[in-house]
């Protein structure tokens, strides 16, 4: 563990701090698809991204999801550490988009770690500055984007985590995480493999031109 987060974390915390993550933090392996945190949970504990990619979403008042963001490797989520410091029920729900590698972190560590270490503390702060861009961008998407171009934007954003121009999902994925129909993903999906942006197999669409 120790060396791992050496690697993804090395350049932003101390070796004191390493060594206290090492010592207090849980190591896990999460498949592909596997829920990391659910809707309405108690958070009770702050996930350190190794490897591999989550994506997080949220919900309505009827059940429907809208992806909000991906997170990477040295990532963590900001409303994540909202629930935690807050003690409050999750708003989100976050879903291993590849296979993963993570340290989880208990939530009685981190306000401790934020009077303690410099490092811990910037971290957090950058960690909930790079979120709400990204929520912002999510804001702006929905905003001002077409249908197409979010769906040709989300499929972008899904081979920029997964490190691959192949992107393996379906229409009704798409769908869900667009929170549109998959009659209209069906339709604009055809519509970008026309304009030559995207290329459609039988079980994997590919980006053209990434």
């Amino acid at each position: 563990m120790k060396e791992a987060l050496q690697f993804n974390y090395g350049y932003l915390f101390t070796d004191e701090l390493l060594n206290e993550i090492a010592e207090f933090g849980t190591y896990k392996e999460i498949d592909e698809g596997t829920e990391i945190i659910s809707f309405g949970s108690y958070i009770k504990f702050m996930p350190l991204l190794l490897k591999g990619a989550i994506k997080v979403l949220r919900e309505d008042d009827e059940g429907d999801e809208l992806l909000l963001y991906f997170l990477e490797k040295g990532d963590t989520c900001a409303m994540t550490l909202t629930c935690s410091f807050g003690e409050t029920k999750s708003e989100i729900r976050a879903i291993a988009e590849t296979k993963a590698t993570m340290i989880m972190i208990p939530v009685e560590k981190l306000s401790e770690w934020m009077q303690k270490h410099k490092s811990w503390r910037n971290f957090i702060l950058n960690s909930y500055h790079d979120r709400l861009k990204e929520l912002f961008e999510a804001i702006d998407t929905i905003a001002f984007l077409n249908m197409d171009e979010r769906i040709l934007k989300h499929l972008k954003n899904k081979a920029m985590v997964n490190h691959n121009e192949i992107i393996y999902t379906t229409h009704q994925e798409i769908a869900n995480d667009l929170h549109t129909s998959r009659v209209v993903v069906s339709r604009l999906l055809k519509k970008l493999e026309i304009a030559n942006k995207i290329t459609l197999h039988r079980n994997y669409i590919a980006i053209n031109n990434l």
